[in-house]
């Protein structure tokens, strides 16, 4: 009873009526909210504008073409990548990993895309 006053206008109404018919499907609600929720989250990029547009499209495209085939997303990518760009690009896709590389300039793209990171790079 202490919790009323500070918490009834959180939720619309009071909390009894939240833990009723309508608190399984809140919940429900929430966690689905959760799992659908994929963006583009572009970390470094050292790329002209443009090319970013494109490559982030490109990976995006990719990577819900091949759900859980990061070997198949990748090699999309980067074929993608060598058609628009030229030869000498290379891609990771995965979860869970670090890098450190070498990478010529205005070349460079880390990003996430949901839980997977992605680095497309191009080095000749």
């Amino acid at each position: 009873m202490a919790t009323l006053g500070s918490t009834n206008n959180l939720a619309g109404g009071p909390p009894d009526a939240a833990a009723g018919a309508g608190g399984a499907s809140a919940d429900a609600k929430e966690g689905d909210s959760r799992r659908n929720f994929n963006y583009p989250l572009v970390k470094i990029c050292d790329m002209v504008d443009e090319l970013r547009l494109e490559a982030v499209d490109m990976v995006v495209t990719a990577v819900e073409k091949h759900p859980g085939n990061y070997e198949a997303a990748a090699k999309n990518i980067k074929e993608a990548m060598d058609k628009r760009c030229g030869s000498s690009w290379h891609v990771i896709v995965g979860e869970g990993f670090g890098f450190q590389m070498t990478y010529e300039q205005k070349n460079l793209l880390f990003m996430y895309f949901g839980a997977l990171g992605i680095i497309v790079w191009k080095a000749s």
